[in-house]
């Protein structure tokens, strides 16, 4: 399909029309011409958009949706429309799936499923079998299959060994291991911060040494071993701290943090509200200012919505019973740009695609067009008429956003709202 993108503004610094607003030819997926102004043919879609805005296509770290085996949460095909509406052209997909995604088998299926749509999905592989964490999975045939990364999500390496051999082995295929950064045995029981608002709540904490103690002890091991670590979703000052001093010594490890790590705090929990229990948990005001630093600085790479759909029955329960998560794909570009401002936004929602070994595509003519759609201007506040998700536990919902998605072109296909 043909496309012209009428008075778009491009922002990326890796294009020669950084700031400029122009008109973008697509013609079979390739960007032809970017001219101040051209003129359709009867072939062509033309598309006006309000104060429109393009730049290289977002890519989310960590998406689940749910199938196979939690389909009531999220679909692919569903979960890919949500994805897409909210600007983004790549998803990782977590293994968080029933069977766990640890097989070369199971990387086939969500490729398989995922095909002929405008959003690319790639898979991250389970690290250990079932994502048990006893037995390494194999790593090579998954990599073979399509997997880009490896890791149990939201679950913790405890055998040190393990990971050591994980390091060691995925350099044989420059392979890119994921550590969760959580030390179970001084998290216990806990659900939240634990800070003086766990105290006055009466809820068990988990401690910010739990988060890095564990960062501490994988970057001796990536010290040790070589290859490629990342840490996803760190959430507490000191993190920052050792992922920078690590990076300083020339380490290779990546880090990301979530959406709502980076803008709400532990205060939320006040109300008992369980589409706020996540993990790792939200901080303290302390947290999220060095969060934010590390953004502005680089040593924090990226941010993901890690985007988690729970069915009602996840979460509309007490407290200590509820699971962890919340959705945050259709949300996460208002509530950034919000926070940290819109070159800094887009950055981090692009900026993850190096790190996972997906090639970059510049806004230029003779490339492919891998485009997200935007208005940066305008304020509001995010409720439940804006969640297309299938699940509804959004920790935004009343919370201020800036700007609007539109939608994006990728793969030769415009999806817009």
């Amino acid at each position: 399909m043909n496309f012209l993108l009428k008075a778009a503004t491009i922002i990326d610094p890796a294009s020669p029309y950084h700031g400029k607003t122009v008109d973008i030819l697509i013609e079979n997926g390739t960007i032809t011409k970017i001219e101040s102004n051209i003129t359709s043919n009867s072939d062509v879609e033309e598309v006006i958009l309000e104060n429109l805005h393009v730049s290289q296509g977002w890519f989310d770290s960590s998406v689940s949706f749910g199938e196979p085996g939690y389909e009531e949460r999220e679909t692919i095909a569903h979960g890919l429309d949500v994805a897409a509406k909210s600007g983004f052209t790549g998803v990782a997909l977590q293994p968080n799936t029933l069977p766990v995604t640890d097989t070369s088998s199971s990387v086939g299926f969500l490729m398989a499923k995922s095909q002929n749509h405008a959003v690319n999905v790639y898979p991250i592989g389970a690290l250990t079998n079932k994502s048990e964490g006893i037995d390494m999975a194999e790593l090579f045939d998954m990599k073979n299959a399509g997997a880009i990364a490896f890791g149990d999500y939201k679950k913790a390496i405890q055998n040190p060994n393990l990971l050591k051999i994980a390091l060691l082995y995925a350099q044989n295929f420059d392979g890119l291991v994921l550590s969760f950064p959580q030390e179970n045995k001084i998290a216990g029981k806990g659900m939240v911060n634990e800070e003086e608002q766990s105290t006055f709540l009466g809820l068990k904490g988990i401690p910010a040494i739990a988060e890095t103690l564990q960062i501490a002890r994988d970057l001796f091991l990536l010290e040790y071993t070589g290859g490629k670590l990342h840490i996803p979703t760190i959430s507490t000052a000191k993190s920052i701290e050792l992922i920078r001093e690590a990076k300083e010594k020339g380490l290779k490890v990546s880090c990301s943090t979530t959406v709502h790590n980076v803008t709400l705090t532990d205060s939320e929990l006040a109300t008992f509200d369980t589409a706020y229990k996540v993990l790792p948990p939200l901080r303290t005001q302390k947290d999220v200012n060095a969060l934010l630093e590390g953004i502005h600085d680089g040593t924090i790479d990226m941010v993901t919505s890690d985007h988690c759909p729970m069915d009602i029955e996840q979460k509309n329960v007490e407290f200590d019973n509820a699971s962890y998560g919340t959705i945050g794909l259709e949300s996460a570009f208002g509530v950034l740009q919000n926070a940290i401002g819109l070159e800094k936004t887009i950055h981090v929602l692009t900026n993850g695609k190096t790190i996972f070994g997906i090639k970059p595509t510049e806004i230029d003519t003779g490339n492919l067009a891998n485009l997200s759609l935007f208005n940066p201007d305008g304020h509001m506040n995010f409720e439940q008429q804006h969640i297309l998700s299938t699940s509804k536990n959004s920790a935004f919902t009343n919370k201020p956003v800036k700007g609007s998605v539109y939608g994006i072109i990728s793969n030769n296909k415009m999806i817009i709202k």
